[in-house]
């Protein structure tokens, strides 16, 4: 069972339709054992970074998601999700996150030429060889954000191009992150999340850049 961590983030719901659509048994949860003993972990999320971490907090969540990563359960990370998996953002000051990757949480630029927040279809580039990236690259997924993960390369499996790189799918081990929302973004999208049910079913989330 994949669990769906609910802590009032608005786009639970819709990660579980999309799931519901693909047929991989999931539920909504802020229950700390249900998420403990999940066979996978979605953490979606959109809005403000320390908003989603003060509720993370209010349900003493954060050690519980910590745990999850340690005990080598997969965890995914959906837009605002990824970037909490990161040790910080700079939004509204900063804000520590659940360092399971290393990076950082900045903005993007505003002297770029292009709008922000960075709203609408952008085509991604592959960067690493990954179960997640297969039959992704050149594909074109959905993204709503004003802020970027700054982080080594090593963690980065595919980008996009905003006048600056943005990482769109990240990983180290059994913790990944995607920065678009898959259940916005098609078939393409719907595709990811079948890849990381298959990262869950088959147990390999033993790839480790750090």
């Amino acid at each position: 069972m994949i669990v769906i961590v609910d802590y009032d983030t608005g786009n639970t719901r819709n990660v579980k339709k999309a799931m519901d659509y693909l047929q991989i048994q999931n539920t909504l949860s802020a229950d700390p054992s249900a998420i403990l003993h999940a066979d996978g972990v979605v953490l979606p999320g959109v809005g403000a970074f320390k908003k989603a971490v003060d509720a993370l907090n209010e349900r003493q969540l954060v050690p519980v998601l910590k745990q999850v990563a340690q005990q080598q359960t997969p965890i995914l990370g959906i837009c605002l999700g990824m970037q909490l998996l990161f040790d910080r953002s700079f939004e509204f000051g900063e804000t520590p996150g659940l360092g399971l990757i290393p990076g950082e949480v900045v903005a993007i630029p505003d002297n770029l030429g292009v709008k922000v927040p960075h709203m609408g279809w952008n085509q991604n580039q592959v960067t690493q060889t990954d179960p997640m990236t297969k039959d992704f690259d050149q594909q074109s997924t959905y993204f709503v954000h004003s802020f970027y993960v700054k982080t080594a390369a090593k963690y980065i499996l595919a980008q996009a191009d905003y006048q600056v790189k943005i990482p769109s799918i990240v990983r180290d081990r059994n913790v990944i992150g995607m920065q678009f929302h898959p259940e916005k973004s098609g078939r393409v999208g719907l595709s990811r999340l079948a890849a990381f049910k298959e990262l869950v079913e088959n147990g390999n989330y033993s790839r480790n850049r750090s």
